[in-house]
């Protein structure tokens, strides 16, 4: 299935992952997402994370640093290579996020969508990822995703996620956990429906 991502011209690879070295670089915090799902896993007393749209796994491979038992999936070739290439001891699988079931041998803690993820899936698609991704997680656990708002407004994603089977339970600004209080970019958390 083609996606919004495979539609623009953003750097792929090593390129994209350039992006963040020099971040890191110049002196940037450039884990706060790796910190947000590292602190959830500790408050919810897990380990295990898929990184959906991992892209170059950034994400992934800082959490497996922290201790985190970690499945990065992306769907771009270009960007699970350097991921392999960075860290090959890692689980790194090229699928469409409708079709992640079966990926792993045990559910997941925390399913996290860095990177805009959301907005990049193709139209139509988003709550057959939601409910892919929900059928992922362990029964306590938790679906992490952060986006701009200007393509995927916060109440229409909470619909999606409702649809999936999912209610929110926290709502940040950041990743770093400022309130949301509207604004134009959201890190949102959901967790199964009771019952």
């Amino acid at each position: 299935m083609s996606t919004r991502w495979q539609e623009t011209d953003a750097p792929r690879g090593d390129d994209y992952d350039a992006r963040w070295r020099t971040l890191a670089a110049d002196g940037q915090e450039i884990h706060g997402e790796a910190d947000l799902v590292d602190g959830l896993l500790s408050e919810i007393g897990g380990s295990r994370v898929l990184d959906a749209g991992c892209g170059t796994g950034r994400v992934a491979i800082e959490l497996a640093r922290r201790g985190r038992t970690v499945v990065g999936v992306d769907l771009d070739e270009a960007m699970l290579d350097t991921a392999r290439a960075e860290a090959p001891e890692l689980t790194w699988l090229r699928s469409d996020l409708t079709a992640v079931a079966g990926l792993a041998d045990a559910p997941f803690d925390v399913v996290v969508l860095a990177g805009n993820v959301m907005i990049f899936v193709a139209p139509g698609t988003e709550v057959p990822v939601l409910s892919a991704l929900t059928a992922q997680l362990a029964p306590t656990g938790l679906l992490v995703a952060g986006f701009q708002l200007d393509r995927l407004p916060v109440d229409r994603y909470d619909a999606f996620a409702a649809d999936a089977g999912l209610r929110l339970v926290a709502r940040w600004a950041t990743w770093e956990r400022e309130p949301f209080t509207g604004g134009d970019y959201a890190v949102s958390v959901h967790a199964r429906m009771a019952g």
